[in-house]
């Protein structure tokens, strides 16, 4: 899959990893759930069909990750991912789309997810990427997102605003900020300024945590509204 090369691997998870399914098509949900019931560290704790009823599913079920399908009667996967963002404690969501180019699935990113699987994604690389967004990390290659950045950048703040946030940077953090948003991985980053890539991953995470982002796709949001880097052409 596209969207899932150059993922980060996942670490530092323990326990087992719960799962809510979101999707107005049976089959799909209950496909989910077989692949999942395979997995030691993975329970599925819920179903929905439309994203109303999982955000009245998740106030009463804990989950660490939801799977959430974008288009769907009722509420849609968008709007769903935009609520669950604004929770202190949400679950991380994992969009699932058709294209990895669909503007809704750069709309789900601007919202708040942490990635995107697309619905053909191989069962293995969908347990892969569940437990690399549980623990932390995002499932969208970092060229993928650039992509859909600079395909949907109409979507973004018309003319980039100076955040104050970005006072809390140091002129490092910064610089890898910027690379991040450029699209290049860590280890191309740890290139370009001739630093070890565990530096890398040691800037990037003080910058999520400056900046109070949940992780890599949502910094790269944060560099395009800032104005630390534009759209490409």
């Amino acid at each position: 899959m596209s969207g899932m090369s150059g993922m980060s691997e996942a670490s530092g998870v323990s326990g087992v990893i719960r799962v809510v399914v979101v999707d107005d098509q049976p089959l799909i949900r209950a496909g989910f759930a077989m692949v999942l019931a395979a997995q030691d560290d993975i329970e599925v704790v819920g179903e929905a069909e439309n994203g109303a009823d999982a955000l009245a599913l998740l106030a009463r079920t804990r989950a660490d990750v939801v799977i959430m399908d974008i288009r769907m009667p009722v509420m849609d996967g968008v709007e769903a991912t935009t609520r669950l963002s604004r929770l202190p404690d949400g679950p991380r969501v994992l969009v699932l789309t058709t294209f990895d180019t669909d503007e809704d699935a750069f709309a789900a990113l601007q919202a708040g997810a942490s990635g995107f699987l697309l619905k053909n994604t191989p069962p293995e690389e969908v347990v892969s990427a569940i437990r690399v967004v549980a623990a932390g990390e995002s499932v969208v290659a970092p060229r993928v997102t650039r992509q859909l950045l600079d395909r949907f950048a109409g979507r973004l703040a018309p003319t980039p605003r100076h955040d104050e946030r970005l006072d809390l940077l140091t002129a490092r953090e910064r610089e890898v900020l910027r690379l991040v948003a450029e699209g290049l991985s860590n280890s191309e980053i740890a290139d370009r300024l001739f630093i070890a890539e565990a530096t890398v991953k040691t800037h990037l995470g003080k910058i999520v945590t400056k900046l109070d982002l949940r992780d890599r796709v949502q910094a790269v949001i944060f560099a395009y509204d800032a104005g630390l880097v534009s759209p490409a052409g």
